[in-house]
């Protein structure tokens, strides 16, 4: 069993991040969703920009530090999206993460504005679709390639899918693609079992 706290994407805590919540923890899982937009679901994606616009990272940072202050350290991070960021935040920043779960972003670990060095004791899963306009042609993918192939090296798994959807993972959302999905979750699955079946943390 592992204990996860899942962080949404721009367009709230949809029905769609839920059921993936759901699924992790019919596996057993236990599985935090905290809601960063106190119920408030964005249409689109601009939407959701603008939403954290006025709310102000600095806002959603201080009180994703309180949420994640009151659970235990030994965590994995996940994110969808926008969430990515605050996951690579903790994941890379608060002692203790037991590993990672990157969809459908990434935030180069190299890049000078980044959160460090990744962790040489977090394992790490990296999703997205091939050819998404935000994953892929913004230069996530481009970074994810070269971070597995580098300093990720032993550490990090990089999935791609066919495709050019974001937020396919959302069931609730037009761009979701369920067999995409299903595989990832199985993906996701067994990361999760063997860091929970593993006292060593750099096995992914």
């Amino acid at each position: 069993m592992a204990e996860v706290i899942l962080f949404h994407h721009v367009q709230g805590l949809t029905d769609g991040v839920r059921a993936l919540a759901d699924e992790l923890e019919q596996a057993g899982h236990v599985v935090h969703t905290p809601d960063f937009f106190a119920g408030e679901l964005p249409p689109d994606i601009p939407s959701g920009m603008e939403l954290v616009q006025r709310l102000g990272q600095e806002t959603v940072n201080q009180r994703a530090d309180e949420l994640v202050g009151a659970l235990p350290q030994d965590l994995v991070y996940a994110g969808i999206s926008w969430g990515v960021m605050l996951a690579q935040r903790f994941a890379q920043r608060r002692a203790g993460a037991r590993g990672a779960l990157l969809l459908e972003s990434f935030v180069d670990p190299q890049a000078s504005w980044s959160f460090g060095p990744w962790p040489s004791t977090v394992p790490v899963q990296i999703h997205g679709m091939a050819d998404d306009p935000f994953f892929a042609h913004e230069g996530d993918l481009d970074a994810a390639q070269q971070f597995v192939q580098g300093p990720g090296a032993g550490l990090a798994q990089l999935f791609t899918y066919p495709g050019r959807a974001h937020l396919f993972t959302d069931s609730s959302l037009p761009g979701h693609d369920p067999q995409a999905t299903a595989l990832l979750m199985q993906r996701v699955g067994v990361f999760l079992e063997r860091l929970a079946a593993s006292p060593d943390r750099s096995t992914p």
